[in-house]
């Protein structure tokens, strides 16, 4: 059985539930008596449901003859309210993994038992049909799903062996517990193999024309292999294990034969690493404030895997044009010979994990990604570099922008480089309130707030809790009191939008948890792997390795939160409102981010007596002092609506952060180096 921990949301009693489901045209049946039965009857002409609650704590509820009623269900009502969205993640999740395929589960929680079966459903001809309401399902879901731990059916490793690449892990790894140890030394107390099929498509192209295509294939197996104990084991902060290329055909005597390789070569390693970390040990007085490894509950999760299905000679034609908008669209195309370089790119990645374990352990699963890329170039008259770029990134090719918008927002960024060229530079140095944009809310908060909150393990002999800016703050204020923080891997849509951060199990094999990071401004929890440390003893799910990459404790889904939150208008008058209140001429307002936290769009904001002032585009400045500290202090307010950023790479990261209103930044120019123009025009 695994465990499944459901992200926060309220406790909704059962009568309360009742009532809801009253309300939002549920009709009631039956008699109520104490430690008796109530039901409730919905008058969906497919559905009907009926709870019933007995003095000893049992609850029996048959409904859904069809799931995909409660798919289409949560999608129309998931971001209607923020804690109803909480609920309805969860419950996708648990309905998904038990009742797809005629599975009869039982779910079993604290107190409660729910069986859930298919019945017929009996129409309720004087009620309306009813569209069931946002409120509606928190009160079934409530009743359902609202339980402070919850374990669902799972499958064994019967249903594993049907796969034949998980068939020859399988049989490979129990050879290894068997026969694994080298006379007078250590026997592995843990061995670990993580497969990964990587199907990558890439297409490119610059200045209207395609630089081909690049599709390539590839399997990839990680072996961990740990000698010792749990307590202190062979494990570094470098990454133990092997790597080997593995066979794309299944074949299990290739599988296990690379396998064996591999897991021989991390054994050996093992060995001397444990023999030098026992030695280290020795030499410090400080013993480590945590194990090494901690012990988690056995699952098994068999995902379908994913296919990468593209039309890859649309997709080139589609990029080659995006790289020549700059002289072809009627808008920009007087500009074009201060274009020196437009280039576009298309990238997608579906990625299938197959991961078994000594503890039991047995995962499948896959992910996709799909980014859509497009920059452009030119230099001042001073000889300034400057950059725009945008992209268009998703879990799926519907969250890409329909090719309409993709190129709207490439003309955007083509016709700003003029506005850029003309712009003045900034001069004179700048102390005073800055308005980063909900998408630059997100480039920092990601840069400054997800590299402090992934704890690792400190070196040995000291007594530190973990590494990075956030290593003591554990319950000590990191951000203003009106900001909170969660990590929900198990969020899978925001806005509509699919997250590529998101997850269910993570590159250990253990199921992602919502972890709340950050309330009311204090660090109250950190994202942990296997890899313990002081007062976090377990895993939450976090643990996160990009292709054969060591898994180490990284995002998911991040989402920043204000309480109170201020529209842009409000937030741009408080800008103004602050630079009256310090006599200040002008304020700076900061559209998107660059590399390095550098301004790609940045304004100056005039006082000209307008209750948003005047911005004027301004170029060639840098942000000097952005940075945790800048964050605990200095956000003065921040936007309701999220900015949705999802990055691509080895390890998705997805993060919800809203505009941030800063009462003391500095801006100075950035003095890089002018290179020299072109010393002649561009071809025809």
């Amino acid at each position: 059985m695994n465990p499944i921990r459901p992200i926060a949301a309220p406790a909704v009693q059962a009568a309360e539930a009742r009532q809801a489901l009253k309300g939002y045209g549920f009709t009631a049946c039956g008699k109520t008596r104490y430690g008796g039965r109530r039901g409730v009857q919905s008058p969906h002409k497919a559905y009907r449901i009926n709870a019933g609650f007995s003095r000893g704590g049992t609850l029996s509820a048959n409904f859904i003859r069809n799931p995909e009623f409660f798919r289409s269900l949560f999608s129309r009502t998931m971001m209607r309210l923020t804690w109803i969205a909480a609920l309805a993640a969860e419950g996708m999740r648990v309905i998904e993994s038990t009742l797809p395929q005629g599975l009869k589960p039982q779910l079993a929680f604290h107190g409660l038992v729910a069986r859930l079966k298919p019945r017929p459903f009996k129409a309720v001809e004087s009620a309306p049909p009813t569209r069931m309401s946002a409120a509606c399902v928190a009160g079934l879901l409530a009743v359902c799903l609202c339980i402070p731990s919850l374990a669902v059916a799972q499958q064994t490793r019967a249903d594993a062996e049907k796969d034949p690449l998980l068939r020859a892990m399988l049989e490979e790894l129990d050879r290894s517990k068997s026969e694994l140890q080298l006379k007078g030394f250590e026997k592995p107390f843990f061995i670990q193999y993580r497969i990964e099929d990587v199907d990558n498509y890439e297409t490119k192209a610059e200045f209207g024309a395609s630089e081909g295509l690049q599709h390539s294939h590839d399997r990839v197996a990680r072996i961990t292999v740990r000698v010792g104990d749990y307590k202190s084991d062979s494990s570094s902060g470098r990454g133990d294990g092997a790597l080997q290329l593995a066979a794309l055909d299944d074949d299990p005597v290739a599988v296990r034969s690379a396998l064996w390789s591999a897991t021989d070569q991390a054994y050996k390693a093992a060995l001397s690493a444990y023999a030098q970390k026992q030695a280290a040990l020795k030499q410090v007085q400080t013993p480590p404030q945590a194990d090494d490894f901690s012990k988690e509950t056995a699952v098994v999760s068999l995902a379908e895997p994913l296919q990468l299905k593209l039309d890859e000679a649309a997709w080139m034609e589609r990029v080659a044009k995006a790289s020549g908008l700059y002289r072809t669209d009627a808008q920009v195309k007087a500009g074009q010979h201060d274009v020196e370089y437009s280039s576009a790119e298309f990238h997608a990645r579906v990625t299938t994990t197959w991961l078994v374990t000594s503890e039991g352990t047995i995962v499948r699963k896959s992910a996709a990604e799909y980014q859509e890329v497009f920059g452009v170039g030119t230099q001042a008259a001073d000889g300034m570099r400057l950059d725009r770029s945008y992209a268009s990134t998703g879990n799926s090719l519907k969250d890409l922008d329909a090719p309409e918008a993709f190129e709207k927002h490439a003309v955007g960024l083509i016709a700003s480089l003029t506005d850029l060229r003309k712009a003045p530079v900034v001069e004179e140095e700048y102390h005073g309130p800055v308005l980063l944009s909900s998408d630059a809310g997100a480039d920092t908060l990601r840069v400054l707030v997800a590299s402090g909150v992934t704890a690792t393990r400190p070196k040995l002999g000291t007594e530190a809790r973990t590494n990075g800016p956030f290593a003591s703050s554990y319950h000590a204020r990191v951000l203003p009191e009106f900001l909170d923080g969660l990590d929900d891997p198990g969020l899978k849509t925001f806005a509509g939008k699919g997250l590529v951060g998101a997850y269910e199990v993570d590159d250990e094999g253990v199921p992602a948890q919502a972890v709340k990071l950050v309330t009311e401004g204090k660090l109250e929890n950190y994202l942990i792997s296997r890899e313990p440390v002081k007062d976090f003893p377990q895993s939450n799910g976090h643990g996160r390795g990009g292709i054969g990459g060591a898994a180490r404790p990284a995002i998911g889904v991040l989402q920043m939160t204000a309480k109170d939150g201020l529209t842009d208008d409000e937030l741009n008058r408080k800008l103004v409102d602050l630079a009256k209140d310090r006599g200040l001429k002008s304020v700076y307002f900061v559209q998107t981010l660059g590399g390095e936290l550098t301004p790609r769009l940045l304004y100056r904001v005039s006082l000209d007596g307008s209750p948003a002032g005047k911005r004027e585009l301004v170029r060639g400045a840098t942000l000097d002092d952005l940075d945790q500290r800048a964050l605990r202090s200095s956000v003065e307010a921040a936007g309701k609506d999220l900015f949705v950023a999802n990055y691509f790479g080895d390890v998705p990261e997805t993060v919800l952060a809203p505009a941030l209103l800063l009462n003391d930044v500095t801006i100075r120019r950035a003095n890089e180096k002018n290179e020299k123009l072109p010393f002649y025009p561009p071809p025809e």
